[in-house]
């Protein structure tokens, strides 16, 4: 049976009492070993932003090794379903033209429909690590919704406001966040998509 997130429950002000010493669990022993120096530009950008929206948010510190969203699930007990990936995507033309994604992780996005129409655009490629690094400041594993650039509008797949609680890229491969994801509308241009995204066979 996994063991909760030693984080879970806890608020922005509790996050912001303990930034300095948090704690994870490893499955192996269930013992809590301290993370320290755990700030990077990215996280503290991500959690202003969603500070500034007045959102509150659960923090979770992870083992970077275990960011991508199916080790991450796997080792820390969190349902697929009710995880999220943030999917920065470009068009493949000058100028060009980007979309933040967020969708279930056991949906795939539409990219050569669904996406391409939102953006006016006919060919679009998902942004390979250097890019996403380079446009977001962020890396693949821990991309968030909140503290992207203002010229990458934001497009939620509307499966993923089904769910109460969803866990979602902090910025950092150390970092996510739990949150209600009704209140990322919150964002400023958020566009909720029906069918954004198709559960996968």
């Amino acid at each position: 049976e996994s063991s909760p997130h030693p984080l879970s429950g806890r608020t922005n002000s509790a996050m912001a009492r303990s930034s300095r010493n948090v704690a994870f669990c490893c499955p192996e022993d269930l013992r809590c070993a301290p993370m320290n120096d755990v700030h990077d530009p990215a996280w503290d950008r991500v959690r202003a932003a969603l500070d500034a929206l007045e959102v509150p948010f659960e923090p979770m510190a992870c083992d970077p090794a275990f960011a991508d969203t199916a080790a991450f699930c796997e080792r820390y007990g969190i349902a697929p379903q009710e995880s999220a990936n943030t999917i920065l995507v470009a068009s493949r033309q000058e100028p060009r033209r980007w979309a933040a994604c967020l969708v279930l992780s056991h949906c795939r996005l539409d990219v050569n429909h669904a996406v391409s129409r939102l953006l006016g655009v006919k060919r679009l490629s998902f942004a390979s690590a250097d890019e996403t690094r380079e446009k977001t400041g962020m890396m693949i594993g821990g991309v968030s919704l909140a503290g992207l650039p203002a010229d990458v509008p934001v497009f939620i797949d509307s499966r993923v406001l089904e769910v109460p609680r969803v866990v979602i890229g902090g910025g950092s491969r150390s970092w996510k966040v739990r949150l209600d994801p009704k209140d990322l509308r919150r964002i400023p241009g958020a566009q909720v998509v029906e069918n954004l995204a198709n559960p996968k066979t």
